[in-house]
Order: C-alpha cells, then sequence, then structure tokens
C-alpha cells in the first residue's frame, strides 16, 4: 500500500499527542530568541488560523517557511509544533504554522484551499512581521506535505485565492504521499470523493516543470511508503524541475519530523537538509 490504513494513521498520532511525545519535546524547546504571534486568523473559520515564529532582531527581510501539520487530513493542530517554529526561527527564518479544514465535515480540496489562503495572508503580511514575500517556502509533514505539493504543482488553489501560482520559492514535503491510487480505506475513499480520483493526487498535476523541491522519507516508514517521494521526483525531472530527494535509514514516520527537535537531531540530517535547501533558494 501507498498509504497506510487509517487505522495506522490513528496510531501514530494518538501516540504523538497522548503518549507523551509532544510534551517532552515541548520541554526542550528554548523558549528565548524568537517571538510567537498566535491565532492569526488568514480566513473567518475556526481552524482558519496560524501562528508566527519571528526571529529576534530582524535587521532584514527573512526567508519564510509555511509549515502545514499531519494527521490524515483528519487530526492534529499547529499548537503540536512550537518545536519546528523554534528550530527555524532560531536560524532567522519567519516560520508560520498553519491549521486548515479537516475531516469531518471538510473533504478534499477545502484543505487545500484554505492552505492557498494561508499562503496568501502570510505573503500579503510577510513585511509585517520580518519576512521576505518573494522568499516563502512551502513545507508540510504527511497529509500537510500533500497539501504543501498540491499547491506547488497546481497553480489553480493559489490562482483562485488571488495569488500568483509561481510565488513559492521552493517546497518541502516530509514522509508526504503524492501518488496513493487507488484508496481501499472507507473513510478515505469518502475524504477523497472517491477510490481513483486522480485530481486529489499531486503527482496528477506535474506536467511541466514546477518549483524546486525537497522531498525528505524514512526508509523505515510503513504509514506512508518511500516510494511516493521516489515517484514523484522521478515525474518532477522528467519534466526538467530541480528536486533533491532525501532518504535517511533507520527512520518512521513519526522519527523523521522529530529530527527537527532539539534532543532528537542524529536521527537524520532533515534539519541540516532543510537549512540548506532554503539557503540555496
Amino acid at each position: 500500500m501507498a498509504v497506510g490504513t487509517i487505522a495506522n494513521a490513528r496510531a501514530w498520532f494518538r501516540t504523538l499527542l497522548y503518549g507523551g511525545t509532544v510534551a517532552m519535546v515541548d520541554a526542550l524547546v528554548p523558549r528565548r530568541g524568537y517571538a510567537v504571534q498566535k491565532d492569526i486568523a488568514y480566513g473567518p473559520g475556526q481552524r482558519q488560523v496560524l501562528d508566527i515564529y519571528v526571529p529576534d532582531d530582524l535587521t532584514v527581510p527573512a526567508p519564510v517557511l509555511l509549515f502545514f501539520h499531519g494527521g490524515s487530513w483528519q487530526f492534529g493542530d499547529k499548537n503540536q509544533y512550537r518545536a519546528l517554529g523554534q528550530a527555524f526561527a532560531s536560524k532567522g527564518i519567519v516560520t508560520a504554522v498553519a491549521n486548515y479544514g479537516l475531516f469531518p465535515p471538510h473533504g478534499f480540496p477545502r484543505f487545500v484551499e484554505d492552505a492557498a489562503r494561508a499562503f496568501r495572508h502570510v505573503r500579503g503580511n510577510a513585511r509585517a512581521f520580518g519576512g521576505d514575500p518573494d522568499r516563502i517556502f512551502l513545507c508540510g509533514h504527511s497529509a500537510g506535505a500533500h497539501i504543501a505539493t498540491m499547491l506547488g504543482v497546481n497553480g489553480d488553489y493559489l490562482r483562485e485565492a488571488g495569488v500568483d501560482p509561481v510565488s513559492p520559492r521552493g517546497i518541502i514535503g516530509i514522509a508526504g504521499p503524492y501518488d496513493f491510487l487507488p484508496l481501499k480505506d472507507p473513510v478515505l475513499i469518502e475524504l477523497f470523493g472517491g477510490d481513483n480520483v486522480p485530481q486529489t493526487q499531486p503527482i496528477h498535476f506535474v506536467d511541466g516543470k514546477r518549483a524546486p523541491m525537497l522531498l525528505a522519507h524514512g526508509r523505515d516508514d510503513t504509514t506512508v511508503g518511500a516510494g511516493n517521494s521516489k515517484r514523484m521526483a522521478q515525474k518532477l525531472q522528467s519534466f526538467g524541475s530541480e528536486v533533491v530527494v532525501r532518504y535517511y535509514d533507520g527512520t518512521g514516520h513519526i522519527g523523521i519530523l522529530l529530527s527537527l527537535a532539539p534532543g532528537f537531531r542524529k536521527r537524520a540530517t532533515l534539519y541540516q537538509d532543510m537549512l540548506a535547501f532554503i539557503a540555496a533558494h
């Protein structure tokens, strides 16, 4: 299977949220060196909100990382990601972490449309929090990687939000599902409006050169198979797109994300790889 069952997805999310992992990681995250602007509305919906981590003492407009959380398009919350916000704010990168509409009741493509609205807000207000509106990187983990890459390959979403679709400087997908049909889980079938709808797949929209991408995957990921990143990279490269692919031995679906947090960075080189990708563009 390209994507694990919904039961597996629930299991890893509950482990992350209720097993104490978030609390343990959060306790390790430094509170100095940045300021957090919480619950900034980018739309009228309850979950159309984001947090922004702003580095202290910015003197020039900084690159911006806009991150979308994972959780099978059904779970997750921006409040779990202080470690990610601090990791990149500590390196002079303004970091926004966005919520979006979840299923139920919101199925595809609502969460992608919300992400486009979040990008519009961040780009339109970047200078107010010290960011460079021309250097915004989209990023996500798992379902969030699906959302981020969909914005990068299907320009209709940003265009309908009133944004130039070539605006993102680069895309970073972490353990993302990009090519996972046919669906077998009844919840996902309902969420995506059918078991074999090509328009739900980022890979379907790769028909020309796209923004540079970094696709990262743990080789031990049993929730979202690493073949998703391999197939996506191959199709992007066939159209001349710049793609950096990184696979990490001994790393699974949660471990790859934890490797961004203080105390866990020896799990994988994802943190360094992301910083290098952003610096290169």
